[in-house]
């Protein structure tokens, strides 16, 4: 007589595929799956306890309730939603998809944004932050390969022009290595001591200010060239109700920021010239008589002419100048030649948007008093000088440094007075506090609506009536899956439901160039 099979639970130290199997062998595991599908590829979704309902907008009426201890798991997984890849892969997805449905509606229309939008000037500029020391870089004269990212191709030698011999610090000032796409040495100062660290966290710091008045400079040089033209201005109602007469051009912008090797930010930015209309809610296209070579123009000169000088600081009395580097690039989208099209763009911005330092081979969580000797060193490698020089500059000034306590030194970082305060906020991501991602409120789409759109498509497939809404007495139990045996069944899951719609777009595209190449 056989005996039967009997599984034990598995305990912690029993290793995730003793816990996965015990899983996957128990009889509610389909339904485990199902409830945990949500946040299935989640790396550390947040497990919430209590009661939902669903009430009738209209009569207030509660028409069903459920309570968590009645789930798997008594708890509701809800996934974290961090949009950054080098924390939860599966969470990183979601966001660029939904990025690249912001950047691309702007350049093509479509979910509200009017489709005439994909006539309109269109040009990709490229800003980056100027020198503040040599770095060992990867220069490529002429690309053969297929793919950027995995570039093999053969490169000049890294710094083989300009002064020889030692700099002050008796470092060499040349390098003739032909450096690979993986060197650890890519931007890498050559002499650590040369290099101005102070000066480029008080760049990344400045830099939105920099760009914000670079738009404006791009802005004022299309309405003086409307003048000269003799284009009339457009007569609009301001909010406030008073009348004012503005140039029948204007700029919308969607922007990513990306963080290069040498821990400098730069920025990828898509500037679309629209026209104006007394309807504030129209967008509508420009005037004839302004054009994409205009727009161009506008840009390099807006770039070449955009200075900002910092306020004084006690290190650096007259401040520091924040200007924009020489290489800025403006190239056409959908141009003739086809090496820009709007899908490859937005695709690439939405890449960037999940990133945020892994380019300078490290990746940081927000520092404090307690954490910062682990990190910064005005003696270490490069990021811990850059780190230090954030610390060092966002102390407290002034009458701050009459603080008494911890906590009043904290508070006194906060007050406007200190326009340098946030750099020990920021000291993590090396001085720059923006948005990865940010756009104009007229280029395009908002996340809210897109993912309220999609929360309404679910909402019909399950049948759900569109007229009640779901309330919820939801309290934080903790974080993360429950065993390491959990996360490895639904993080399998996600990534296989992942390659499936990736295969399904790809089907559908090559059904839709067949029927075109047929047409």
């Amino acid at each position: 007589m056989s005996t039967p099979l009997t599984l034990h639970r598995p305990s912690v130290a029993s290793g995730r595929n003793a816990q996965a199997l015990y899983r996957a062998a128990t009889p509610e595991f389909s339904g485990w799956l199902e409830h945990t599908a949500a946040a299935g590829g989640c790396s550390r979704p947040i497990r919430l306890t209590g009661a939902i309902a669903s009430v009738e907008m209209t009569t207030g009426r509660i028409t069903g309730q459920l309570r968590t201890d009645e789930l798997p798991d008594q708890a509701l997984y809800k996934a974290c939603g961090n949009r950054r890849e080098s924390q939860c892969r599966d969470c990183a997805w979601v966001y660029a998809g939904e990025a690249y449905q912001v950047v691309r509606c702007g350049l093509t229309g479509g979910k509200g944004v009017p489709d005439s939008v994909a006539r309109h000037p269109v040009v990709f500029a490229t800003f980056t932050a100027p020198s503040f020391g040599a770095v060992h870089h990867r220069h490529v004269a002429r690309h053969t390969c297929r793919s950027r990212p995995h570039c093999d191709c053969r490169p000049a030698p890294c710094r083989a022009r300009g002064a020889a011999g030692t700099c002050q610090h008796g470092q060499p000032a040349a390098c003739f290595a032909r450096h690979d796409t993986d060197d650890p040495q890519l931007g890498q100062p050559l002499c650590l001591d040369c290099y101005d660290h102070e000066h480029q966290v008080v760049w990344n710091h400045f830099s939105g200010e920099l760009w914000r008045r670079t738009k404006q400079a791009v802005e004022r040089h299309l309405a003086a060239l409307c003048r000269r033209r003799g284009m009339p201005f457009v007569q609009v109602v301001t909010g406030s109700g008073k009348v004012r007469r503005v140039p029948p051009v204007r700029v919308s912008h969607g922007k990513v920021a990306e963080m290069q090797r040498r821990a400098a930010v730069h920025f990828h930015v898509l500037l679309r010239l629209d026209g104006v209309d007394p309807d504030p809610n129209a967008l509508v296209p420009p005037p004839a008589g302004i054009t994409v070579d205009d727009l161009e123009a506008a840009v390099h000169a807006a770039a070449r002419q955009i200075v900002v000088t910092t306020p004084p600081h006690p290190d650096r009395p007259h401040g520091w100048v924040v200007a924009w580097g020489e290489q800025v690039d403006v190239r056409r989208i959908n141009a003739a030649d086809g090496e820009l099209t709007d899908g490859k763009v937005a695709a690439y911005l939405a890449k960037y948007a999940t990133k945020a330092t892994e380019s300078t081979g490290r990746s940081f969580t927000r520092l404090t008093p307690a954490t910062i000797d682990d990190y910064a060193d005005p003696e270490g490698d490069h990021l811990a000088r850059l780190i230090d020089a954030c610390w060092h500059l966002g102390r407290p000034t002034g009458t701050a440094c009459g603080a008494t306590t911890a906590g009043d030194r904290q508070g006194s970082l906060d007050t406007e007075s200190n326009a340098y305060a946030r750099l020990r906020r920021w000291a993590h991501m090396l001085g720059f506090g923006g948005h990865f991602l940010t756009k104009a409120r007229r280029y395009s789409v908002t996340f809210g609506l897109l993912r309220d759109t999609r929360a309404t498509y679910r909402r019909e497939e399950n049948d759900e009536p569109l007229d009640t809404i779901t309330v919820g007495t939801l309290t934080y139990s903790g974080s993360g899956w429950l065993t390491e045996g959990d996360a490895l069944l639904l993080n399998t899951a996600a990534s296989q439901r992942r390659e499936s719609r990736r295969i399904g777009r790809e089907e559908l595209a090559h059904e839709a160039w067949l029927t075109e190449a047929a047409a």
